[in-house]
């Protein structure tokens, strides 16, 4: 049952998303992988455990754009919008993180901490994304790491080829 509303969220994720080419590279647990041949891009990505109701359709993804020579870039699309005063955080096991964002998208600082947030994903069992919304309320959005690795794997390989 987890696995059909999963899917099913993927394809919502996949509607909503600007209309273009996109191949599915598997699904893998809670994680797909998808490559974009037109950007070119690929992509794992991942909806939260619960879809509470909020201001966004909320999604984790890490991304690979060949040409512009970006591999695992964490890309966060928060449940709501964002307090232009507050803090986002991230906590992938037993690690912590401050992401940048605002509105309703959080990225990682960097490219090392993208490569520290992608290495403690794959061994860790979960992710949490901890920040306040425009009204001042904390909220989190939470993720199952299972197949998270597979799916970044499987986003790498898609878009090895692709110039």
């Amino acid at each position: 049952m987890r696995l059909a509303w999963f899917c099913a969220g993927i394809a919502v994720l996949a509607l909503t998303a600007p209309l273009s080419a996109r191949d599915s590279l598997g699904v893998f647990s809670d994680w797909g992988a998808f490559r974009d041949p037109a950007t070119p891009r690929c992509y794992a990505i991942a909806m939260p455990q619960a879809n509470k109701a909020g201001d966004y359709q909320p999604f984790a993804s890490i991304g690979t754009w060949p040409r512009r020579a970006l591999r695992n870039q964490l890309h966060v699309r928060l449940s709501r919008r964002l307090s232009p005063a507050g803090t986002i955080s991230l906590r992938v096991g037993n690690q912590s993180f401050e992401l940048t964002g605002g509105g309703g998208d959080a990225w990682a600082k960097d490219r090392k901490a993208d490569a520290a947030i992608v290495a403690a994903m794959r061994s860790a069992g979960a992710m949490i994304v901890t920040a306040r919304d425009r009204d001042g309320r904390i909220f989190n959005d939470s993720y199952r790491l299972a197949g998270a690795a597979t799916a970044m794997d499987a986003a790498a390989v898609g878009c090895a080829k692709l110039k």
